[in-house]
């Protein structure tokens, strides 16, 4: 077995920061010793010592580094390489709306991704499928091949690569009793891209659906007499998606929503543009373009953006959350929404997924199952 390897810092446990060690081997964290400390003694103490959080999970990533999950090939280990080296140690590489044929082609390039991960970049735990079981009327950015759903082709999809999570629209025929046998097939589901109303929302929830995807956007609003989509995921929510890049969604509604949903969580949904510079880029079948901080089609509606994780928890402090609070919504709460345990916190027994940061929130060092990356 390896040796040992050891890193010194305020390190974030479940219960809190402490001034000590975190040493793992083999993969796992097998030791976390220290002194409690506050909060605020780790941001503006007199020691200068790196902050350890939970790597971040990012359940909602179409691309990154000028490639795109839908273009196969080797795109998805391209794309997990540019987003590790931003702390995000595991994600769910995500699909876009596409005719069948091109779907099945994406996952059959994901799955060897899905299985063995690649040096250097970060684990793909297996696939978002956004779409094609979704709104043809609430496409947002997906392309215009939205379709009816059956659990059989989900199941054969999901032979090609594993499907964590699925998102559809409840209000089109047959997708609440579908959301019921996804559910009993042990697949995650997630509303968006729907039209659906405040009751078709209430009514996904109870027949099992766990969240809501990108929160605010591609959904029927909230207003006080039609609550709409948005007001069943802020009444009765536990968890949802939101993009916290502060241009998909006002910081105001942020606030909203951490207010009102217990286990709000942040994804990137980035394309291909992020890290890159301006220019064009690919988003599946559609050519988008980044400028001025977002990424859009050319009629202007937003589509996906140039976020990393390090970002999001940027943002989240800014917008004044406390460091713990911030680092559970890019890690902890995603996992847990997976059903993952072993990820998303820093405990003894947990995989060695970490992040090194320095004060100002900027990204030193990032360790997945117990590999450091190179970030030079």
């Amino acid at each position: 077995m390896t040796e040992a390897q050891r890193t010194d810092g305020f390190v974030l446990t479940p219960a809190g920061f402490i001034r000590g060690v975190l040493e793992h081997q083999g993969g796992r964290i097998t030791r976390i010793e220290g002194e409690a400390v506050t909060e605020y003694e780790v941001r503006h103490g007199s020691q200068d010592l790196p902050l350890i959080l939970p790597g971040f999970i990012d359940v909602h990533v179409h691309g990154g580094g000028g490639r795109d999950t839908m273009e196969g090939g080797d795109a998805a280990r391209q794309i997990a390489r540019l987003h590790v080296r931003h702390g995000t140690t595991s994600l769910l590489a995500t699909t876009m709306t596409a005719p069948m044929d091109e779907i099945r082609a994406a996952l059959t390039a994901l799955g060897p991704v899905c299985r063995e991960r690649e040096p250097q970049a970060a684990r793909v735990l297996g696939v978002h499928l956004e779409g094609p079981y979704i709104n043809p009327g609430k496409l947002g950015a997906q392309p215009d091949f939205a379709k009816a759903a059956s659990i059989s082709e989900v199941q054969a999809l999901d032979a090609l690569a594993p499907i964590r999570l699925i998102t559809l629209a409840p209000e089109l025929p047959g997708n609440l009793d579908l959301t019921e046998q996804l559910r009993a097939a042990g697949f995650q589901v997630q509303i968006g891209h729907t039209l659906g109303t405040y009751e078709d929302g209430v009514e996904a929830l109870e027949r099992g659906a766990g969240g809501f995807t990108h929160l605010f956007n591609a959904m029927t609003g909230l207003h006080h007499r039609e609550p709409g989509m948005v007001g069943a995921a802020l009444a009765h929510a536990r968890y949802a998606e939101i993009i916290p890049d502060l241009l998909h969604v006002h910081e105001g509604a942020v606030r909203v929503a951490l207010r009102s949903i217990p286990c709000l969580f942040c994804v990137t949904d980035s394309t291909a543009a992020a890290g890159m510079p301006d220019g064009e880029y690919g988003l599946g079948r559609h050519r988008v373009t980044k400028c001025m901080g977002g990424v859009r089609l050319p009629d202007g509606t937003l589509a996906g953006s140039t976020l990393t994780m390090d970002q999001a928890l940027r943002n989240l402090v800014g917008l004044g959350l406390e460091m713990a609070d911030a680092s559970r919504r890019v890690s902890t709460y995603a996992a847990d929404y997976l059903g993952l345990n072993d990820r998303g916190r820093l405990a003894v027994g947990a995989w060695a997924d970490f992040v090194v940061l320095d004060r100002d929130l900027q990204v030193q060092g990032v360790v997945v199952e117990g590999d450091g990356i190179d970030l030079a």
